[in-house]
């Protein structure tokens, strides 16, 4: 099971969208972490089949991604999801499932499992639009695994969940994972951060680190400092390096801060999280 990027540009009359992106992904869970704007709907969209790339190929098992086939082992959950409000969930699970051409006896157990499978077993028969945010995402995971997708790309399925609708999805993929490529976009780092294997950096367009949670964050141990200031050493420092923290203790401020030496002498070394890396290349400051 492989998915082939190799060399994808994205180019627009004044703007490349996707700069000559290149990946091999295989079975497990990707988190593809970046800014708003930085391309990942748009790389997201190309290997879906949904937007067309100004060059490079997209391919899986040599199975280019405008062909028939390809869109067979492809399920897709888009950042805007579409849904009729009026309709039950088993209703539009059924629809959809007669648009991905299931037969009807296949397609009501195929709806069943994947209701029970995301928790909506017991909501089968309410109308969409009595539906939480969560419960909505949830039945969008459902349809896009109608056709036993071996791809599942999710563009930022948790945006606008609560907390506990956050952990029960970041369950839910984790577990989708084992046996199929799933590429999950967002800039929600701590959902990236807790369930993908291999972790996809974005910038500007540009695929600027990818590997595991530990070889990510290894990009800057030894550069992540807390320390106390005055009021105008705060400002000074603010200005100069991406501030991670930045809180009132009594007369002093403290911060949490990345910078290649101590910003002062009693500063102290601490251990770098992903949110730490997230905003070294987002903050604005930093300009690598």
């Amino acid at each position: 099971m492989e998915l082939a990027i190799d060399r994808v540009t994205k180019r627009y009359a004044n703007k490349i969208a996707c700069d000559r992106i290149s990946l091999t992904l295989h079975a497990g869970v990707y988190g593809l972490l970046g800014a708003n704007g930085a391309g990942k709907t748009t790389l997201m969209r190309m290997m879906c089949g949904v937007l067309a790339p100004t060059s490079g190929t997209i391919a899986f098992d040599g199975i280019d991604v405008n062909h028939e086939d390809y869109r067979d082992v492809l399920g897709y959950l888009p950042q805007d999801f579409g849904y009729y409000p009026e309709f039950t969930a088993q209703n539009f699970m059924l629809y959809i499932a007669m648009l991905k051409g299931l037969p009807k006896v296949r397609a009501m157990e195929k709806s069943r499992e994947l209701l029970e499978l995301v928790s909506l077993e017991k909501e089968a028969k309410k109308k969409i639009k009595t539906f939480s945010g969560g419960m909505k995402q949830r039945l969008g995971i459902a349809q896009s695994l109608l056709n036993d997708p071996k791809i599942l790309i999710l563009d930022e399925p948790t945006a606008g969940l609560d907390p506990k609708e956050r952990v029960r999805f970041r369950n839910l993929i984790s577990r989708l994972g084992a046996k199929r490529i799933v590429l999950l976009s967002t800039h929600i780092v701590s959902d990236v951060e807790h369930i993908a294997d291999t972790i996809l950096l974005m910038k500007n367009g540009q695929l600027i680190h990818q590997g595991t949670l530990e070889q990510i964050i290894d990009t800057i141990t030894g550069k992540v400092w807390e320390c106390s200031v005055s009021q105008e050493a705060a400002e000074i420092m603010c200005e100069k390096h991406p501030v991670i923290n930045i809180r009132q203790e009594g007369e002093k401020i403290f911060l949490r801060l990345i910078c290649e030496n101590p910003p002062q002498d009693d500063a102290t070394g601490v251990t770098a999280t992903l949110e730490d890396l997230y905003l070294y290349y987002f903050s604005g400051v930093n300009e690598q």
